[in-house]
C-alpha cells in the first residue's frame, strides 16, 4: 500500500475514533457508495421541476424563474450575513471581504432587471399578472431577513413612528410599524390586507425571533465592534456605502424601472398585484431607508434617492 494511503486510513482512523465509529464500516461503504455526478451534486432534476406556470402565457416563465434566482442569490447574502454577525470577533478584512461578496450578490441583482425588463411583452405580462393576485414580491421573506441582518431596527421602521420607538420597545411594536406595513394597511382605519395578513400569518413568528436574534450583531453593530482606526478604514467605509446605497437605492430602482414598465404600459392607474401603492412603496425618496445613516453626511442624507 502506498505511504499516502496508509497516511490517510490512519487519519480516518484518528476522525472516526473521536466521533465512536468503526473505521471499517466506513470504508466498507465506501465500496458500495455510486460516485457523485453534477446533476446529484446540484440536484438539477429538482430544481427545474420547480417553475409551475399559473397561466399558459409563455413569458410567465421568464417571471417565475427570475424570482426564483432572485431568492437563490438572498439565500447567498443570508449565507454570507450569518458567517459575520455570527463571528464573535471578526478582523477587518474578514469582515470588508465578506461585505463585498454581499455587494457583488446584490450589484449582480441590480443590472438583472433587464432579463425581467426587456424579457417580457407587456401584453403578456397585464394578463398573467392577474392570476397572481394576491401574492407580491413584498412577500419576500429573506429580503425582510437581509434587511433586519443589516442595520439596527430604528432604521427599518417608518419615518413617522421613529421618535416613539428605541431599543426597549417589544419586537411586536416594532414590526407593526415597520416602512414596509404601510404598503398593506388601510391609511385610515389602520385595517391590514389580506397580502399583509397572510404574510404575518406565515412568517411573524419567524420574524420577531430573527429581529431578536440580530438585535445586537447585526452589520451595524459589527462594524461598531471593530476598533475605532478600523473604523476609519476607507476600503471599509466605502464597502459600507457601496452596500447601502445598492440596497437601498440601486437596486430598489432597478425594481422600480422595471415594474414601471409594465404596469404603466396601458394608460390608467394601476395597483401592484398585492395591491399597495407601489410607487410611494418603491421610491427610496419617500421610504428615506438607510442602515447606515452616520456613514453619510448631512446634505447626501437629505437628498437620499433623488
Amino acid at each position: 500500500m502506498k505511504d499516502t494511503i496508509s497516511t490517510k486510513i490512519e487519519q480516518l482512523d484518528e476522525k472516526f475514533e473521536k466521533i465512536n465509529q468503526k473505521t471499517e464500516t466506513h470504508l466498507e461503504g465506501l465500496l458500495w457508495a455510486k460516485p457523485i455526478t453534477y446533476w446529484d451534486y446540484i440536484q438539477t432534476d429538482a430544481l427545474l421541476n420547480l417553475q409551475i406556470q399559473r397561466s399558459t402565457l409563455p413569458d410567465e416563465m421568464v417571471f417565475i424563474m427570475y424570482h426564483q434566482v432572485n431568492e437563490l442569490l438572498f439565500k447567498m447574502i443570508l449565507w454570507e450575513m450569518e458567517q459575520v454577525c455570527h463571528n464573535t470577533a471578526p478582523s477587518t478584512e474578514f469582515f470588508t471581504e465578506r461585505l463585498n461578496r454581499i455587494s457583488r450578490y446584490f450589484d449582480m441583482l441590480t443590472t438583472s432587471f433587464d432579463i425581467m425588463k426587456e424579457g417580457m411583452e407587456p401584453e403578456q405580462y397585464l394578463k398573467f399578472r392577474n392570476t397572481l393576485t394576491p401574492a407580491s414580491g413584498f412577500q419576500s421573506a429573506q429580503y425582510r431577513m437581509i434587511e433586519f441582518a443589516s442595520t439596527d431596527l430604528i432604521n427599518l421602521i417608518d419615518f413617522r413612528f421613529r421618535a416613539t420607538i428605541d431599543r426597549n420597545t417589544s419586537y411586536t411594536h416594532a414590526l407593526e410599524h415597520l416602512y414596509w406595513q404601510a404598503a398593506g394597511k388601510d391609511h385610515q382605519t389602520g385595517e391590514k390586507s389580506y397580502l399583509l395578513c397572510e404574510f404575518e400569518r406565515k412568517y411573524k413568528k419567524e420574524f420577531l425571533a430573527f429581529m431578536e436574534e440580530y438585535n445586537t450583531i447585526n452589520l451595524w453593530q459589527k462594524f461598531k465592534q471593530l476598533p475605532e482606526n478600523d473604523q476609519k478604514n476607507p476600503e471599509l467605509i466605502a464597502a459600507m456605502r457601496h452596500y447601502d446605497k445598492t440596497v437601498n437605492i440601486t437596486w430598489v430602482m432597478g425594481h422600480f424601472n422595471a415594474a414601471k414598465k409594465y404596469i404603466e404600459s396601458v394608460p390608467g392607474n394601476h395597483e401592484a398585484t398585492g395591491g399597495s401603492d407601489w410607487k410611494k412603496y418603491m421610491l427610496p425618496k419617500y421610504q428615506k431607508r438607510i442602515f447606515f445613516p452616520e456613514l453619510w453626511s448631512e446634505e447626501e442624507l437629505k437628498n437620499w434617492g433623488e
